[in-house]
């Protein structure tokens, strides 16, 4: 698929690297302008003794903006609502509908809010996660495209937005992207995070082994998986339709 602009929406600084990252360096590479959105401030993201949010906030923010750099993103959008604590609130709604209808994308990227545990039931999902897919959610129906939600928005020259495409990162997917030739990319950016890589000693290959998983029913060597959404019915309106 080919889009202009892409929206990529995740709760904590690192979970784009982790879920969707090949896939945002391939449209970059491609000339496609993708945003991130980074909801949480990441202050939760350490069990070490004696360190608190208030210093890990700006390790988080810096990692983030770096794993950025590494993939093509053009701006990271961090919301700043407190790691571990996210729920569907109207202030989140306003801040997604903020940013959805400033950057205008062809397509939003998200987490599957219906994710509980992943297929072996080895883990599971972080409710902040859930909650932030709910949020990708609400914005395309009705936050974004409707005139009565949030009429400060107006205020601030922001008009309604309907997003055409919606596209949420899944096991079980009906779109695969092949990640093959930008999957050095996705690893270099997430080892961004050095703060949170120790609790993962072998997360290049884990991360390696999954993309594997992913594209082999298709025979492909690095793959993404996603269940997508063209709102409008008409893929031709902002995203042309290339092979998957």
């Amino acid at each position: 698929m080919q889009f202009s602009r892409a929206l990529a929406v995740f709760a904590h600084p690192d979970d784009g690297e982790f879920g969707f990252a090949g896939t945002m360096a391939k449209w970059a590479v491609e000339g496609t302008e993708v945003h991130y959105v980074c909801v949480s401030d990441g202050s939760a993201g350490s069990n070490e003794p004696g360190v608190t949010r208030e210093e890990l906030r700006p390790v988080r923010a810096r990692e983030q903006l770096a794993a950025c750099d590494a993939l093509g993103v053009k701006e990271c959008h961090f919301l700043g609502f407190v790691d571990g604590e996210l729920e569907l609130t109207l202030d989140l709604r306003r801040d997604m509908a903020r940013v959805v209808r400033a950057v205008r994308p062809d397509v939003i990227v998200g987490p599957d809010p219906s994710r509980l545990w992943n297929r072996d039931r080895t883990y599971i999902n972080h409710r902040d996660h859930r909650v932030v897919g709910e949020a990708v959610l609400t914005v395309v129906m009705p936050d974004a495209p409707s005139r009565p939600q949030f009429p400060e928005l107006l205020g601030e020259g922001l008009e309604p937005f309907e997003v055409p495409n919606l596209w949420l990162a899944s096991e079980a997917g009906d779109t695969l992207v092949d990640i093959t030739e930008t999957m050095d990319r996705k690893v270099r950016a997430l080892g961004c995070h050095e703060s949170q890589l120790g609790a993962f000693p072998d997360w290049e290959d884990m991360i390696r082994t999954i993309a594997k998983e992913r594209g082999a029913p298709a025979g492909i060597e690095y793959a993404e998986s996603f269940r997508t959404f063209s709102l409008r019915g008409d893929e031709d309106d902002d995203g042309e339709a290339d092979d998957r």
